[in-house]
């Protein structure tokens, strides 16, 4: 078994790993793959774009998320949620910087309050450019130089003692791209010939210089063989014996360097690194510094190749106005008398604070000091999520090891994640260990309560609470009775400040922990009810804890205490639904049925034939549909047919509310074929609520000796006692309650219904 472990290491590292080839070999291989080449922009764009795309719904609007985002390497460990609005916008500055059309000269600056997934940017950055780097479309290349040989002491070392061995190689400590071997004038020439054969409209650029350290080694072998006569000074310099071309994995020291918060030292050693002292005094060589004296562990040499990320730039202010001009100069000082060519992407990162310290001097206009740095600074900020969806993913996420990106084909299939269940194992003081129930719709209102505290209510349209906003938010329409109402069809201000404030993730995720070790004050003689979370528990738990947590104003808590009713309501209607259609489970309309009638009034409006199942071509049946509309319905009645024809008020509502909804679907899907059996019914505003909406009248006409104020402890051989048990196995199999779960639910809904009963 161990031996497994082992071979999977060796296959791992084998399939990263290629033997180091001659700079001849190198040019060839580049003029095969140009891409292998990319400056780093261009290289991090590719990565991005190389994970392919997916559609999203958010703030709803359809929209094309870059795949790269969701951390597909690590299935979903750092994956952004949401924001993907301002991470298309990240891509297109790529694009911009890496053509280098006007943008290069910019600071990319990643700004937004604390849980907002800034972090998780860090991370899926740095985790997919490691993998795309293992890839054989995203091999990275450096240089390595072996200068023994040359003559029998050489004066490239790292200690007292010269190199002597042909093996002893030494890489580019700042990962210097292979092509800046080549003199100016050939290489634009090579790069010309690369560019032609690129099929991409952004041309590769490589216009750096041998950093210090190979500059070094070139230098010397340049001379060694200058003096010897050499007419061929280029192949003798980068001889196989002296130059290799060698690829690595992109990490972290490695092509990406990251300047953390804790970091400390000078601004010059956090940025480029340090001299060190005691050796730069036994190699002072010819007059000058040694470059092999400098330690390269700055942020910018680490990331020189690809990528440099300053987290939590309002710990490292004092820097910013010392990289204004790195982004177009590409260079920078490493000591007064020796400086180095960079080729990097620069990313900050930081919370709002950041803009107040910038902002320090605004008052002072024409003569604000900051005013130039400011102007470098191209922000993209991220907010808190607004879709119900993500932030129930999200706070799944903070509970659970669970890292799987949510991907649906549909609403319905995202609703259903929504409010599911969540079980969590826990460990008390007495090391008992308890199995806890978030029951069905509970973090579904953790993460609703979350989201409408966000939400801005300046453009909130008439008619409509932040709930509804939400929704719309999240599934970018919401149901009018039997109409279906599209985000597109309000007027939401592009301005608004939805997701910069509100409450975040960490909150509710330190509520609801909390809750895991509180028992329940609630008990029943059959089921632990003491172990179940219900929605108002979470509730209830997040309104009274904003008194206590020092994260919010005064007048946030007053807002966010206000807005909680809402929510309540929602899930109250919520829950209500479920215990309805437990209750009602064998009065609904089978799907064939619907199916086969929206299938027949297609036909109809088309005047088109329907195929029955024996393949035969049928006129649609008018009998069929009339019993529909009557039994099923219940909209008309025999006044409205003559015979089987149908009366204009008939003909006008097949017409407004099942074509119309199906030719909505057929132009949101207008790349395929459209066929009517495709359809989900529940797509259909008129349709779904014959699907699944029932009222408690129905119930009582059905139900005649049914009796809400029995539910808890129903009288035996009743007819209560009887739809409860029904309800609550359908209430299990139809919507994976537990038994204690599904009962707390329906005594909490007919406590309610109970009231209005009679």
């Amino acid at each position: 078994m161990s031996r497994e472990f082992i071979h999977e290491a060796d296959r791992e590292l084998t399939e990263t790993y290629e033997e180091p080839m001659g700079i001849e070999e190198y040019v060839d291989c580049i003029l095969e793959q140009p891409q292998l080449a990319s400056h780093a922009s261009k290289y991090l764009l590719e990565a991005i774009e190389s994970a392919g795309t997916r559609t999203v719904v958010e703030e709803g609007e359809e929209n094309e998320r870059y795949r790269f985002f969701d951390d597909p390497h690590n299935d979903g460990e750092h994956a952004i949620l949401g924001n993907t609005e301002v991470l298309n916008e990240f891509v297109d500055d790529l694009r911009s910087i890496a053509s280098q059309r006007g943008k290069e000269e910019k600071i990319v600056w990643l700004e937004g309050p604390t849980a907002t997934g800034k972090s998780e940017m860090k991370r899926c950055l740095i985790n997919g450019l490691r993998e795309y780097s293992k890839t054989d479309e995203g091999r990275r290349y450096t240089i390595e130089w072996n200068v023994a040989g040359a003559r029998e002491s050489s004066g490239l070392t790292y200690g007292d003692q010269p190199v002597s061995d042909e093996d002893d190689w030494y890489a580019s400590p700042v990962q210097s791209h292979p092509l800046t071997v080549f003199p100016p004038t050939v290489r634009q020439h090579l790069l010309d010939e690369l560019n032609e054969r690129l099929d991409d409209h952004i041309e590769i650029q490589v216009g750096s210089k041998l950093d210090p350290f190979c500059r070094e080694a070139y230098d010397y072998l340049e001379e060694q063989y200058r003096r010897q006569g050499r007419d061929d000074l280029f192949s003798a310099v980068t001889n196989p014996e002296h130059l290799r071309v060698k690829n690595f994995v992109v990490d972290i020291g490695d092509g990406i360097g990251v300047l953390h918060s804790e970091d400390e030292g000078t601004p010059k050693e956090r940025l480029v690194g340090s001299w060190m002292a005691g050796m730069l005094q036994k190699l002072d060589s010819r007059g000058r510094k040694n470059p092999q004296a400098f330690s390269y562990d700055g942020v910018l040499s680490q990331g020189n190749g690809l990528l440099t990320l300053v987290e939590d730039a309002a710990q490292h202010a004092d820097l910013l106005q010392k990289l204004l001009n790195v982004p177009d100069e590409r260079h920078v000082k490493l000591d007064k008398g020796i400086g180095m060519d960079i080729d990097t992407q620069l990313i900050i990162i930081s919370n709002p604070d950041l803009e107040a310290q910038l902002n320090q001097h605004a008052d002072r206009q024409g003569q604000d000091p900051l005013k130039a740095l400011k102007r470098r600074l191209d922000k993209h900020e991220f907010r808190y999520l607004t879709n119900l969806s993500l932030e129930a993913e999200l706070l799944r996420r903070e509970l659970t090891n669970e890292t799987e990106v949510w991907v649906a084909d549909s609403y319905d299939q995202l609703e259903e994640m929504i409010r599911e269940s969540l079980t969590i194992t826990v460990r008390g003081s007495e090391q008992d260990v308890t199995e806890r129930e978030l029951a069905p719709h509970a973090i579904e209102s953790a993460a609703l309560y979350s989201v409408v505290t966000r939400l801005d209510t300046d453009d909130l349209p008439p008619g409509l609470d932040l709930v509804d906003k939400a929704r719309l938010f999240d599934a970018g329409y919401i149901r009018d009775g039997d109409d279906q109402r599209g985000k597109d069809e309000f007027d939401f201000a592009d301005d608004a400040t939805d997701g910069q404030h509100g409450i975040p993730v960490t909150y509710t995720r330190d509520v609801v922990a909390d809750l895991l070790y509180e028992e329940q004050d609630r008990h029943h003689p059959d089921f632990s009810v003491e172990n179940i979370i219900m929605p108002r528990d979470v509730l209830d738990a997040m309104a009274d804890g904003l008194r206590d947590a020092p994260v919010f104003s005064d007048t946030e808590r007053t807002e966010f205490e206000n807005r909680v009713v809402q929510v309540k309501n929602q899930i109250f209607s919520t829950q209500e639904e479920d215990v309805l259609t437990a209750i009602m489970r064998e009065k609904r309309v089978d799907v064939a049925t619907v199916e086969e009638y929206v299938e027949h009034v297609y036909a109809w409006a088309e005047e088109e034939p329907i195929v029955n199942d024996r393949g035969e071509h049928e006129d649609p049946d008018p009998l069929k549909m009339k019993v529909f509309e009557i039994e099923h319905l219940g909209r008309f009645d025999e006044k409205h047919y003559s015979g089987t024809e149908p009366s204009e008020a008939v003909r006008s509502f097949r017409i407004e509310k099942i074509i119309t909804a199906l030719n909505r679907h057929a132009w949101h899907n207008r790349d395929e074929e459209f066929r009517v059996k495709d359809v989900n019914p529940k797509e259909i505003p008129v349709i779904r609520t014959v699907l699944g909406s029932h009222d408690w009248e129905e119930v009582s006409r059905t139900f005649e000796d049914f009796d809400p104020r029995q539910w808890d402890d129903p009288p035996t051989g009743t007819e209560t006692a009887t739809v409860k048990e029904e309800t609550i196995d359908n209430m299990i199999e139809m919507f994976d309650y537990s038994e204690a779960s599904a009962e707390l639910t329906s005594r909490h809904v007919m406590s309610q219904v109970s009231y209005k009963w009679d």
